[in-house]
C-alpha cells in the first residue's frame, strides 16, 4: 500500500514562513510573546488566503516599520522620555495594527475586493508608523491637528509637515506593492492617507491624555511609565493608542474597498 502525502496548501506554507518570522522577531525583541502569536496568526492567515500578494504587503509594512523604530533610537529615547511605550510590540500593537487586515484577507473568500481593504488597511498602518517615527525624529514641535497649538513630541494628535508627508509615503509604498500585484494604486493611497488623517484627529479628540503629577508632565498612559497613577485630562479613558491605531486600519480598509468599487 502506498501512501502519499497531500500537497502543502497556501495555509501550511504561510504557518511555516509566519512562525519563522515570528520567532526570529521574537528573538531579536522586535515582538513580545504575545506580539509574536499574534503575528503567526496574521501571517498565517494573510498567506493562506492572499498568497504571496498578501505576504509582499505585510512584510513591507512590517519590515519597514522595524527599520524605522530602529533608526536614530538614542535621538528618539531622548525627544520621547515618558511618553513611547516602548520599542518592543505586545499582541495589543500587532492586532492593533494587523487585525481589520487579517479579518479582510479572511473575506476575499466571499468577495475578492476584500483584498483591496486589505491593502488599505495596512497603508493606513503604514502612513501612521511612517508618519510617528520620521516626524518624530525630524519634524520638529508638532502642533495640534485640531486646534494648532503646540503639542509635545510623542503624544498623540500633533502633525509636523515632515511627518505628514512621511504619512503620504508609508501609504504610497504600500500601494505600490499592491498596484504590481494587480491592486488599485489611488484606492490603496486614498485609504492609507485617511487612515493616517483619522488616527491624528481621534489621538487629538477622544483618545485618553493624562497627566502624571509626579514628573509634571502630560502623557497617555496609566500609570505612566515611571510608575505613578495618572489623572484623565480629555478624552475617554478607554480608548488608548492601540484603540485609535485599530480604528484608522478600519478607515484605510474602509476607503479603499469603497473607491475600488
Amino acid at each position: 500500500m502506498r501512501l502519499t502525502l497531500a500537497p502543502l496548501t497556501n495555509f501550511d506554507l504561510g504557518a511555516v514562513a509566519a512562525a519563522a518570522i515570528a520567532f526570529v522577531a521574537y528573538r531579536a525583541r522586535v515582538l513580545t510573546s504575545g506580539g509574536a502569536l499574534w503575528a503567526f496568526a496574521i501571517g498565517t492567515l494573510t498567506f493562506g488566503a492572499l498568497g504571496w500578494s498578501g505576504a509582499a504587503i505585510l512584510l513591507t509594512f512590517f519590515l519597514t516599520s522595524v527599520a524605522l523604530s530602529r533608526l536614530g533610537r538614542a535621538r528618539k529615547r531622548a525627544l520621547l522620555a515618558g511618553v513611547e511605550k516602548g520599542g518592543v510590540r505586545d499582541g495589543a500593537q500587532v492586532f492593533a495594527n494587523g487585525g481589520v487586515a487579517a479579518i479582510c484577507a479572511a473575506l476575499t473568500f466571499h468577495d475578492p475586493r476584500y483584498a483591496i481593504a486589505f491593502a488599505g488597511a495596512f497603508a493606513a498602518a503604514a502612513a501612521d508608523t511612517w508618519g510617528t517615527e520620521l516626524g518624530a525624529l525630524y519634524g520638529g514641535t508638532p502642533r495640534s491637528i485640531v486646534t494648532g497649538r503646540r503639542v509635545d513630541t510623542g503624544l498623540s494628535g500633533g502633525v509636523t509637515w515632515l511627518g505628514t508627508a512621511a504619512e503620504v509615503g508609508g501609504a504610497a509604498v504600500v500601494a505600490a506593492v499592491a498596484f504590481t500585484f494587480g491592486l488599485p494604486f489611488v484606492a490603496v493611497l486614498a485609504g492609507g492617507v485617511a487612515g493616517a488623517f483619522v488616527d491624528s484627529l481621534l489621538g487629538a479628540t477622544v483618545q485618553a491624555k493624562r497627566w502624571c503629577a509626579q514628573c509634571g508632565r502630560a502623557c497617555e498612559s496609566d500609570p505612566h511609565v515611571c510608575g505613578a497613577s495618572t489623572e484623565l485630562l480629555r478624552g475617554a479613558g478607554w480608548f488608548g493608542n492601540d484603540a485609535v491605531n485599530l480604528a484608522a486600519t478600519m478607515v484605510g480598509a474602509a476607503v479603499a474597498f469603497a473607491l475600488a468599487r
